[in-house]
């Protein structure tokens, strides 16, 4: 079976077949086990070689910028620690059952970020990040559960994982970890560098490391909660919503009960709810900027060069989304159509345009693209 190796993933069909999935093409996988089913991929990566050795990782974790976690296993229990970490802080290389996990290292190395866009076959608002632990032998973080999909690729050493489908949730009381109490495996497989293991959300999971300098990286993935995203939007849409009408009671007759909630009140609350509902403008707006709001810790450089028309790429700290009528990019939102529409589109997609992409936009487009260029949210690259 040929299978797809073009130099950027962004390229990639969804019905080409994908090392990486194991011969499938991202649409088999989407329908066959995203949200549905474990999947293990022996050398889903062949020859995998870690992009960040140990002592990199490390000095990430003392990076103010950066979040990162220590958890040690102990015979007393479980410890937490949060970043960050001074080297000191580290318990002896071969001291048994610690890890260290260190959060989003795709905002900080490009190699990170490009290993992370191999996963865009799922929509960018799902994507989150990429995480990377490293344990020493019997290291893990215990059995526990995750609301979100995950890959888990094995970069080195070797780590044992117990999964399966888990009926009982409870928890491991006065623990500071979400440790199930009764874990229950359905499966055990032992990964090696370049195998991966996809799980779906609540999937119950124990990963332990076989062995010293065991490194994993995982691909987590965005999930909103319903009545936090709710809250989001309605804050954001508030603020934009032009309504002065006051409210006004007329026929209010005198009470004798002055606690009481007036029922008009109400009624003119959930009709102003109602109304801010919908605008249905405002909703999408609203949307696509929370969907594209930078992480906290995040910011941007501004270019040491001035600008120039030509070939750019989005920094890898840049969220840049689309709907039919908008653009979205770091928390903003603009209107778009026509040709510069499909032209937002395109960089949006494949994060880059080339100079003669890039010549194509208008006079409003290419002011955007300056102004986007000014605050660090996109680069000057060399052409291909």
């Amino acid at each position: 079976m040929t299978q797809a190796t073009p130099s950027n993933p962004n390229t990639f069909s969804p019905d080409m077949p994908r090392e990486m999935l194991g011969g499938l093409s991202p649409a088999q996988f989407m329908r066959r086990y995203w949200q549905k089913k474990p999947l293990l991929i022996r050398n889903a990566f062949p020859d995998f070689k870690p992009f960040l050795n140990r002592q990199a990782l490390f000095a990430m974790a003392a990076e103010e910028a950066v979040e990162s976690r220590m958890i040690v296993s102990k015979p007393a229990g479980w410890q937490l620690k949060r970043g960050p970490f001074a080297r000191t802080a580290f318990p002896p290389l071969k001291q048994k059952r610690w890890t260290l996990l260190v959060q989003g290292v795709d905002l900080h190395l490009d190699v990170a970020h490009e290993m992370l866009q191999r996963f865009r076959f799922v929509p960018d608002a799902r994507l989150d990040d990429l995480m990377i632990s490293w344990a020493s032998d019997g290291g893990g973080v215990g059995p526990h559960f995750d609301s979100y999909d995950v890959f888990l690729l094995q970069a080195s050493g070797q780590r044992h994982w117990r999964i399966g489908r888990q009926s009982d949730l409870s928890l491991e009381p006065n623990v500071p970890l979400k440790i199930l109490s009764n874990f229950e495996p359905e499966e055990e497989h032992l990964l090696n560098p370049g195998d991966m293991l996809y799980l779906p959300p609540r999937w119950a999971h124990d990963g332990v490391a076989v062995g010293d300098d065991c490194m994993t990286y995982s691909v987590g993935f965005r999930v909103p909660q319903r009545g936090g995203l709710a809250g989001e939007l309605l804050q954001r849409m508030a603020e934009e919503f032009d309504d002065a009408t006051l409210y006004r009671d007329p026929t209010q007759p005198a009470t004798a009960t002055p606690a009481a909630m007036p029922p008009a009140l109400e009624a003119f609350a959930a009709d102003g709810l109602q109304r801010l509902l919908a605008e249905r403008e405002s909703l999408a707006c609203a949307l696509g900027e929370v969907m594209t709001e930078p992480k906290p810790r995040v910011w941007f450089e501004e270019p040491e060069s001035d600008w120039a028309p030509g070939p750019l790429a989005l920094d890898r700290r840049t969220r840049m989304m689309y709907d039919d009528r908008h653009v979205f990019i770091n928390g903003e939102s603009f209107r778009a159509g026509g040709a510069d529409a499909r032209l937002m589109r395109t960089l949006a997609d494949q994060r880059r345009l080339d100079a003669r992409q890039a010549a194509r936009a208008s006079t409003d487009a290419q002011a955007l693209l300056q102004d986007w260029f000014e605050a660090g949210w996109l680069h000057r690259v060399a052409a291909d």
